[in-house]
């Protein structure tokens, strides 16, 4: 009997399941069961609408987001059981080994890992997971290696562990609080245009700092903070804040400083909720943050030569200007993840008040490191930037 006419389904371990990708029509049926968990603001409707949309935005283009499912292959496309679904992104990385030999690579970001109700508990989310570990490794490798996949788990640290998907050594939050600044700052907002420059600039002096001698790490991982992720992020926004208050944001972010000296930020709002229900819980996140005279997380204050009061000064200006556009868009809260060591002794001494945690069991960012012998290798780099933009 066909597998969609019986009443028990495969064994997880079955080697009739197998990894495929969905038909049109199936993609509307996993937008439709994913709608309740992932819609945020918006109706189920425009839940539909915005995939579609999303999946033709730049960071999806060009084949770079593929939608992957585990079905049983004895079932038609259309008539088959979807026992679990996700989709992946290609994104451009980089690594650099202690000598600082830098290599162009890509890694594969796993996001929307979901089981219908009828189907959890039989051990198809691993089954799914486990096929999609080994596929990756060589997929869409024919210009760049594969080195990783990396996903943000929201079911704590274990499950996706297991798979070997590891969480990294800082998932860490700083939380800032929204208020309207009644005076300029002596930043400037970031605009749609100014952003292909900026990142590009931004690439330059990750290539700049990851050519240095390592500390402490045989190798490095970098995800490229490229134009692309801004603007799926800002497509996203879009979308929500267009329906939500029948318009668009234009500032994208903040800079402030002289070429050379510079603190930028970039953001995206988020809406998980409309700001007129009762609880809510919307926040707008810095997407990356840029302090030009120490690019990577791991230099410590104090290595490079730079005037302290003046970064200060600096670092303050964007992040006025980031609590400014959260109270005005009607945002609870400030999130910048992983900020460098040099941001984080600089906030010692503002008078922000900001609260430092860690994610335990939301956005965990997990990395799966394909070694030359083995797809779950034990030398595992040391990813650098684990800021939000490269959340998927």
């Amino acid at each position: 009997m066909p597998i969609d006419q019986a009443e028990t389904y495969p064994d997880s371990q079955s080697p009739t399941l197998i990894l495929s990708h969905p038909t049109p029509e199936e993609l509307i049926k996993i937008s439709t069961n994913t709608a309740a968990a992932w819609k945020d603001s918006l109706s189920p409707s425009q839940f539909l609408e915005e995939s579609h949309y999303l999946s033709n935005v730049p960071l999806a283009q060009d084949g770079a987001m593929t939608n992957w499912i585990l079905v049983d292959k004895r079932s038609k496309p259309n008539a088959r059981h979807i026992l679990c679904s996700c989709e992946t992104f290609r994104k451009r990385s980089l690594t650099s080994n202690a000598r600082g030999e830098v290599k162009d690579s890509i890694v594969h970001g796993v996001a929307s890992v979901f089981c219908p109700p009828e189907f959890r508990r039989r051990g198809y989310a691993a089954r799914m997971m486990e096929e999609l570990a080994i596929v990756l490794r060589t997929w869409q490798d024919s210009k760049l290696p594969c080195v990783a996949s990396i996903l943000y788990s929201d079911i704590g640290k274990t499950f996706y562990a297991n798979l070997g998907w590891k969480p990294v050594n800082s998932n860490t939050d700083i939380e800032f609080t929204p208020k309207l600044i009644p005076s300029p700052t002596i930043s400037r907002g970031i605009q749609r245009d100014d952003l292909a420059e900026l990142c590009k600039r931004d690439e330059a002096m990750v290539r700049g700092a990851l050519a240095s001698l390592s500390k402490g790490a045989k190798e490095r991982l970098v995800i490229v903070p490229d134009v692309n992720h801004m603007l799926w992020h800002i497509a996203k926004e879009n979308f929500a804040c267009e329906r939500i208050f029948n318009k668009i944001p234009t500032v994208h972010g903040a800079i402030v400083g002289q070429p050379g000296n510079q603190v930028w930020v970039i953001w995206t709002r988020r809406y998980y909720s409309h700001p007129n229900d009762k609880v809510h819980d919307n926040v707008l996140y810095i997407l990356r943050l840029v302090v030009e005279v120490s690019v990577f997380h791991d230099s410590e204050p104090g290595e490079d030569n730079y005037d302290t009061q003046i970064l200060r000064q600096n670092l303050r200006a964007v992040l006025e200007a980031a609590q400014d556009q959260a109270a005005r868009w009607e945002l609870d809260i400030i999130k910048l993840w992983d900020p460098p060591a040099i941001v984080l002794e600089l906030l010692k001494d503002t008078e922000f008040d900001s609260v430092t945690k860690e994610r335990e069991t939301e956005s965990v960012a997990s990395l799966l490191w394909y070694s030359k012998d083995s797809y779950n290798g034990v030398d595992v780099p040391a990813w650098q930037m684990n800021e939000h933009y490269a959340w998927c």
